[in-house]
């Protein structure tokens, strides 16, 4: 179990720092082509949601294969443990999207 949380801060953690990490160097390159930075910022932390997500949980179609090949053989807990990777990198992604909205909310 103690894998799990483990695992689980890091998906997180990886899936907020794409988003937050993402946007914040798209606000920096915007001030260079002369482009606002907080509409910059913004769109790029939504276009990057769905990357974060697949960044974190592995980048490949395995936690998908993992879901799939468990469920088949009737064996539910690695199924419960993938989908609780994937709401804890939705989580650090979404977090992370609202964090810039939140930092962005009065220039735009």
């Amino acid at each position: 179990m103690d894998t799990f949380f483990s695992k689980a801060i890091l998906d997180f953690c990886i899936a907020f720092g794409v988003v937050f990490g993402g946007s914040m160097l798209a606000g920096i390159g915007s001030v260079f082509v002369f482009a606002p930075p907080a509409a910059m910022m913004i769109d790029t932390a939504s276009r990057l949601k769905i990357w974060a997500l697949v960044a974190a949980v592995g980048g490949t179609i395995d936690p998908m294969r993992v879901i799939e090949s468990n469920m088949i053989e009737g064996h539910f807990s690695p199924v419960a443990q993938q989908i609780g990777f994937m709401i804890c990198a939705f989580l650090g992604a979404h977090m992370g999207t609202e964090l810039i909205r939140w930092l962005c909310k009065g220039a735009v």
